[in-house]
């Protein structure tokens, strides 16, 4: 959005600059994206000023042109060849003199010392075109005889020089949708420092009623349209607005239209409550009636183009026909022209949500609906509808023709909250001064409605709608205090968690940091995902998977219920530009749709945390010094074993599972609810891979998050002394069925020595030559320890004879030599 820097003074007893205004408004929440230079004539005339023709004599070489002598005031009379046939002496003229830049036409055109024809010119005598005060090229713009010589055109033209800012105005500040919205955090900030820092509002209006028109209002859906105000003007004299007006709309980015349009415009940006005017001799039957009509009624919108409404947008119309979008877009038939010389002006507060729908419905996005759907004040429609029409009187000429009109059948009151100075000390993590607190509440507008040693009741204004609790209000507080005063101690700290200590974060950035260690890059993708992928890979979406009822696009259209396709998008945009190594992760949530019995809306829907991640390509950058070396299931194995290791999660050996979105899938499991897996891995499915337009292998691993944190050790980490005793190590190679796994021999291994068995590694497969068919061979290393004495080779034979008998007996294994 933006705002005029000009504009926004007008309400500021304190002045700023635009620098200023940067700063502060960044400071308070606003953030200020941009600044530019407005000039309501390009260029500002910077150096054309008004001169007096004293000569004019014809040119010895040229017919059609004039040698002038012209006085500026400079004390020095300039020679001026001028081609305009209405030149004349004694003429008061625009003269741009040596140096000057004009932009007729857009087109730059600076202003040099030349020689025409062989006569010398000393500036030019400007025409309106050649100005950009006008499209006249019919010859140089003639002055009254009593305008002042050497008077500057731009105070002349009352040119405006302004700063143009453009703000990032967050869904939650629609009170900042205007300038004195704006105006008043700058006042508050301001009067931290000095104290008679004071908003300027604009002035309230006086209306008398001198004729009489007769509107009759009815709304038929309250809940979409709370209060409905509005206010006849008849007598106008339609035409293009005063200077000062257009200059101000310019200025935030609006195309003046006629009078009428550009007061609702002004109003609109002044006091952040949209208006709009209805030509009332196109309201058939006096009548004027806010409802739904039926669905595929057709509507000719202002930009000329036919929609078909839906059921559930609300409408503005007549007695006979729809006039309006409600809050977004006016028609094309009962629109303002300039045969118009009555008018209805509406002014109305609508259910956010039934705005939003409709604006996304049609894809209309205007600056009616970014205040409407965020929110508006319902209290301030009389205020905004007189301000206009008290305008129209001064601008158009018009006369008040009926009262304030007003359907407002249930008042919408302001909210209560309860403040204690203990939470916002707690939360700030500093002290505030209690009468600097409330000063800072004060001035935001928050009334104190009663106050306690360590509570304040406040009475919250209905424009502050995303202040609804205390915590927001602490926020409203620490903006303005603003968020650099709060001290960072130069000591850096660090404590050991207690035990019984589960902290979701803790955890969680001690995972990311173990994973961006070993050469992942964090992502976060969007939690809306296209169903589509779903129907290639299953034939349908599955029934628990929960619809956006009005989706910003149809590629993201539910919420996901499966992670893994976030993260495959993300593989596939980086390998279509040619990334070649690719180990991502993410923390997020799926979303179910759990067919619950509950009357709160969270009993029918389940969130679950999931930590995915996903590798492609080569897992090593590319190194002069290193070799390259692929993805593949064992080294996406090793992630998942590991990351259960650094979190101390006791679980079991990865077994073979079945999975649509794999070719081989691996579950593990935790001791405590061996159903739920604590994560599931292995390579990507090529049919998934083919819906997503991959054409590498992806390994993918993922991890309940939910379950994992249940399931983590509360104990404190355990120290002891290093062992004093050597550790022994004996390998053994073994010859067994090919279906047998390594992992049923390490747990054989641990089940059949459990005293001195400190690890068991394999570090061979092999197949082929000497190996019966069926058969693999096996290498395993085993470290035995004892933590009393040092081991003999006979308490190693005694160790190693007891699984070698083992293996025999339950794998029918043989010792190869």
């Amino acid at each position: 959005m933006k705002i005029s820097l000009n504009w926004l003074n007008e309400y500021l007893s304190k002045k700023i600059s635009a620098e200023q205004a940067e700063e502060i408004l960044t400071n308070v929440g606003l953030e200020v994206e941009g600044v530019e230079v407005f000039e309501s004539i390009k260029g500002g005339l910077a150096g054309v000023v008004v001169g007096e023709v004293k000569e004019k004599s014809k040119h010895p070489d040229a017919d059609r042109l004039s040698v002038t002598k012209v006085d500026i005031g400079s004390g020095e009379l300039l020679q001026i060849v001028c081609g305009a046939p209405n030149v004349d002496a004694g003429q008061k003229v625009m003269v741009a003199t040596v140096g000057t830049t004009l932009y007729p036409g857009g087109e730059k055109l600076e202003i040099k010392k030349s020689k025409i024809r062989g006569v010398e010119s000393q500036g030019m005598i400007c025409a309106e075109d050649e100005m950009g005060v006008g499209t006249s090229h019919d010859g140089i713009m003639i002055l009254p005889a009593d305008t002042k010589k050497g008077m500057q055109a731009s105070h002349y033209f009352q040119v405006e020089n302004d700063y143009s800012l453009e703000l990032n105005i967050t869904p939650n500040r629609c009170d900042a949708t205007s300038h004195v919205g704006v105006a008043r955090d700058v006042v508050a900030y301001q009067s931290l420092q000095d104290p008679t820092a004071k908003l300027s509002y604009p002035p309230t209006p006086t209306l008398k009623k001198e004729t009489n028109e007769l509107v009759e209002l009815v709304v038929e859906n309250v809940e979409a349209c709370p209060r409905y105000s509005g206010i006849v003007v008849n007598h106008l004299k339609v035409g293009p607005s005063p200077q000062w007006l257009q200059n101000k709309l310019l200025a935030v980015g609006l195309r003046p239209i006629n009078n009428v349009v550009d007061i609702t415009n002004f109003v609109q940006f002044e006091l952040g409550h949209p208006l709009h005017a209805f030509d009332l001799a196109k309201v058939d039957g006096g009548k004027i009636v806010v409802k739904n009509v039926p669905a595929q009624t057709p509507f000719i919108t202002l930009d000329d183009i036919e929609r078909k409404l839906n059921a559930d947008d609300l409408m503005i119309c007549s007695a006979t026909k729809p006039m309006c979008i409600a809050g977004i877009f006016g028609g094309k038939e009962s629109g303002v022209s300039g045969t118009t010389t009555s008018v209805f002006i509406e002014s109305a507060y609508f259910n956010p949500v039934s705005i939003r729908k409709t604006a996304k419905s049609h894809g209309l996005h205007t600056d009616a609906s970014f205040r409407f759907e965020r929110g508006t004040d319902p209290n301030i429609t009389i205020t905004a509808v007189q301000r206009a029409a008290q305008l129209l009187v001064e601008i158009a000429g018009g006369k008040i023709a009926s009262e304030t009109l007003d359907v407002y059948p249930k008042k919408i009151e302001n909210k209560t909250v309860t403040l204690s100075y203990t939470k916002v000390f707690s939360l700030l993590g500093i002290e505030i001064a209690k009468e600097k607190i409330k000063s800072i509440l004060k001035a935001v507008g928050i009334e104190i409605e009663k106050e306690g040693s360590d509570e304040l009741r406040l009475k919250i204004p209905a424009y502050k709608v995303d202040v609804t609790r205390d915590v927001d209000v602490i926020e409203e507080i620490i903006r303005i205090y603003g968020f650099n005063e709060i001290e960072i101690h130069p000591d850096l700290k660090a404590f050991f968690s207690g035990a019984g200590v589960k902290s979701h974060t803790v955890y969680r950035r001690k995972l990311t940091e173990q994973l961006i260690g070993n050469g992942f890059f964090e992502i976060l993708t969007n939690s809306l995902l296209n169903s589509k992928y779903q129907e290639k890979l299953n034939g349908e979406v599955p029934p628990t998977t929960v619809h956006v009822l009005n989706p910003i696009s149809s590629e993201l259209d539910i919420l996901r219920n499966d992670f893994i396709y976030s993260g495959l998008e993300v593989v596939a945009h980086n390998l279509n530009h040619k990334s070649t190594s690719i180990k991502i992760f993410e923390f997020g949530k799926t979303y179910r749709y759990a067919d619950k019995t509950g009357e709160s809306f969270r009993d029918h829907y389940t969130e679950q945390n999931i930590l995915g991640v996903w590798e492609c390509g080569n897992v090593n950058r590319e190194m002069w010094y290193g070799k390259d070396e692929s993805a593949d299931f064992y080294h996406i194995k090793g992630v998942v074993e590991t990351t259960l290791e650094m979190l101390k999660v006791p679980h079991r050996s990865p077994a073979q599972v079945k999975h649509l979105f794999y070719k081989n899938a691996f579950a593990v499991s935790g001791f405590k609810n061996e159903a739920a897996p604590l994560a599931v891995f292995g390579e990507v499915s090529s049919a998934l891979l083919k819906i997503m337009d991959i054409k590498h292998p992806v390994y993918y691993a993922e991890f309940n998050w939910d379950l994992i944190l249940q399931q983590i050790p509360a104990n404190h980490p355990s120290f002891g002394q290093l062992p004093k005793y050597p550790s022994v190590r004996r390998d053994l190679a073994l010859v067994l069925d090919k279906h047998i796994e390594y992992l049923s021999l390490k747990e054989t291994s641990f089940k059949t020595e459990k005293q001195l068995l400190q690890e068991v590694n394999i570090f061979d497969v092999y197949e082929g030559k000497g190996i019966p068919e069926g058969k693999k061979s096996y290498a395993l290393s085993f470290i035995f320890r004892d933590k009393n004495k040092t081991l003999t080779d006979a308490d190693i034979d005694k160790c190693m004879q007891k699984l070698i008998d083992q293996f025999k007996n339950e794998f029918n294994a043989e010792i190869r030599s």
